[in-house]
C-alpha cells in the first residue's frame, strides 16, 4: 500500500514488546493495529509512535486488527502542555470513542491536523475544537439541524434547547437564544462571542454518540479548572 498520513490516538502495551494502537488516517479513518516490537528498548519506532506527531504508515491484514509495517515520521510533534495538552487528549479520546473502524473521514483528518497547529495558541483552541467536533458530527450524520422540529426557522427572540431525538431545537428554558443559534448555523463556530453556546451545542449533539461513560479528558480538564480557581483565592 501507499504510505498513509496518520496520527496516533491511543497506545497501550501488548504482550512483551508490542503495542495495540488506535490511529487516525487520511483515507481509512480510524485504524486499529498491532505495532510489533515498538516497546522494545532501543526501538527506533518507539520514538516515532507518539501522540500529536504526524506519521506515514503502512499496514497489512484483512481483519479489523491490522499489523503495522512501515512507520516514518513526517514532521515534529505538536508541543503541548497544560490546557493545550488536555484539549489534545480530549480530541484523541473523542475520536477513539465515536469513529467506527475504517470509516473514511478525510474532513475530520484535516480539521484534526488544523487543531494540532492551533492548540499551542490559547486564543485559537476553542474555535479549532468546535470545528473538529462539527466535522465529526457531520461525518457521523449526527450534526445539529438549526431549526424547530417541524422545520420552522428559529425565532431570534425565543430561547431553545437541543433535542437529541430529532437533532433540532425546541423552545425551552434554560436555552440558547435563536439569534445566536442562527449565527452558529452559518458554520463558523469559532466566531468571537460564540464560544460558550458553540460548546454547549456540540456537547449536547455528541452526548448520544458517547453514551453514559464519561470522558477521562473532560474530568482532567475540570480538575485543572478547579486548581486554577483555588489558586486565585
Amino acid at each position: 500500500m501507499t504510505p498513509e498520513p496518520a496520527f496516533l490516538l491511543h497506545k497501550r502495551p501488548y504482550r512483551e514488546t508490542s503495542a495495540l494502537v488506535e490511529l487516525l488516517t487520511l483515507s481509512h479513518g480510524r485504524v486499529r493495529a498491532v505495532a510489533q516490537g515498538v516497546q522494545r528498548p532501543g526501538s527506533r519506532s518507539r520514538g516515532r509512535l507518539q501522540p500529536f506527531a504526524p506519521l506515514h504508515l503502512t499496514w497489512t491484514g484483512e481483519g479489523e486488527l491490522k499489523r503495522l509495517r512501515m512507520m516514518e515520521s513526517r514532521g515534529a510533534a505538536a508541543l503541548l502542555a497544560g490546557e493545550g495538552l488536555l484539549c489534545g487528549l480530549y480530541a484523541n479520546e473523542l475520536l477513539t470513542r465515536t469513529l467506527e473502524v475504517e470509516l473514511p473521514v478525510p474532513e475530520v483528518f484535516a480539521f484534526y491536523s488544523a487543531l494540532l497547529e492551533a492548540l499551542p495558541r490559547p486564543r485559537e483552541r476553542a474555535g479549532a475544537l468546535r470545528r473538529l467536533e462539527g466535522a465529526l458530527l457531520e461525518a457521523l450524520d449526527a450534526e445539529p439541524r438549526f431549526s424547530e422540529p417541524d422545520g420552522a426557522e428559529l425565532d431570534p427572540q425565543c430561547r431553545y434547547r437541543f433535542d437529541a431525538a430529532t437533532r433540532t431545537f425546541v423552545p425551552g428554558e434554560p436555552g440558547i437564544d435563536g439569534r445566536t443559534l442562527r449565527l452558529l448555523a452559518g458554520g463558523d463556530w469559532g466566531l468571537p462571542g460564540l464560544a460558550g453556546p458553540a460548546k454547549a451545542v456540540t456537547r449536547a449533539a455528541l452526548a448520544p454518540l458517547l453514551g453514559a461513560r464519561p470522558l477521562r479528558s473532560r474530568e482532567l480538564m475540570r480538575q485543572l479548572a478547579e486548581r486554577r480557581r483555588a489558586g486565585t483565592h
